[in-house]
């Protein structure tokens, strides 16, 4: 299942030490001008290298668009793209060529597929994610009125409250962790400096906010606008978790206390909702947490299993990140503007 979406489309290829990875997006409607410099940037927001608290891999990761765009403006047509990988180092691999490396997709897709591409994990690799943040960068010219913002809220115990109200957004990328909360940054940069040293990893937490959302976006049963949320952030490498609006702390509450009043606009005087009701948006900010599991390679010894059914030992090699979540911030609102879109779409559809 390599596409996602209904109308709003993308459909991605590639490995992570391959020549190129890159896809093709459906349903962009015509006459939309793209800011291609800022489409680059979101990507520059995800790719490695960027700070001392991530891999030090070198990708560019400069996006080329194939088709779908005449003088700057879209078509109709599929959005084809690709972006060149050109920083491998397969030969850092080597040593798990038949090897399965605890907590990695190694042993479960070589038991499915009967083959793997042990080179940085293949098709496997969080380098897709790259392929995503550029399919959420054309799907915010497609809803350009609604403002997604995403930040670090969390790194080990380090964990901001949920009221983002306080936060200025204007400050998320003022660090190389993301968090808007300059002092609680320099903290979670100090924490994760530590595990690295260690030889170590660490999870994290990514809170995102969607605001100017229209009223009636989503579809009741299956296509509920959260369950196309949670779907989307459950596909992202490491994640663990979804929570919207309360979440768990809703289970916690009296029905007295989690129900949000109206005011006589349609507004609510409170929004523990999370922005959706019944499956369908209602005009409130929409906001979500996101749970990330410690990076599965450490720089560490583990016993593990190789092909031949023996317990070996392993020491990880090569360039990993000791905590995602500072790269993770842009594909999780490139994923949640994917979505937006879609059900966009899908809800103009129903007003013709």
């Amino acid at each position: 299942m390599n596409t996602f979406g209904r109308l709003f489309k993308i459909s991605t290829f590639g490995e992570s030490h391959g020549v190129a990875i890159g896809g093709v997006i459906d349903g962009v409607p015509s006459g939309i001008e793209l800011d291609f410099d800022w489409i680059q940037a979101q990507l520059d927001r995800r790719k490695p290298g960027q700070s001392a608290i991530v891999t030090q891999r070198k990708e560019p990761d400069t996006v080329q668009f194939l088709s779908g765009i005449f003088e700057g403006k879209t078509t109709g047509a599929s959005i084809g793209f690709i972006i060149p990988n050109d920083n491998q180092k397969s030969h850092d691999y080597d040593h798990i060529k038949g090897v399965f490396r605890p907590s990695h997709a190694d042993f479960t897709y070589e038991t499915k597929y009967g083959v793997r591409d042990h080179r940085g994990g293949g098709r496997t690799s969080a380098r897709e994610t790259a392929n995503w943040v550029v399919g959420g960068a054309v799907a915010k010219h497609v809803i350009p009125n609604i403002n997604i913002t995403a930040y670090v809220s969390g790194v080990g115990e380090l964990k901001l409250d949920n009221d983002y109200s306080t936060l200025d957004f204007s400050k998320i990328e003022d660090t190389a962790v993301r968090c808007p909360d300059l002092e609680m940054a320099e903290k979670m940069i100090d924490r994760i400096k530590e595990i690295r040293k260690e030889g170590d990893t660490i999870g994290g937490e990514v809170t995102c906010v969607i605001q100017n959302v229209p009223v009636g976006l989503g579809e009741p049963i299956f296509d509920k606008l959260h369950a196309r949320l949670g779907q989307a952030m459950m596909s992202i490498n490491a994640v663990k978790g979804f929570e919207y609006g309360e979440g768990f702390a809703s289970t916690s509450m009296k029905g007295s206390e989690m129900n949000d009043q109206f005011n006589q606009d349609g507004t609510t005087k409170t929004n523990y909702s999370g922005g959706i009701q019944g499956g369908v948006s209602n005009g409130m900010d929409i906001y979500f947490k996101v749970a990330f599991k410690p990076v599965a390679t450490l720089m560490q010894e583990q016993t593990t299993l190789n092909a031949d059914g023996e317990m070996v030992e392993m020491h990880g090699k090569g360039r990993h990140d000791p905590c995602v979540v500072p790269r993770a911030v842009p594909i999780v609102e490139s994923l949640a503007a994917m979505v937006l879109a879609d059900m966009l779409l899908i809800q103009r559809t129903r007003n013709i």
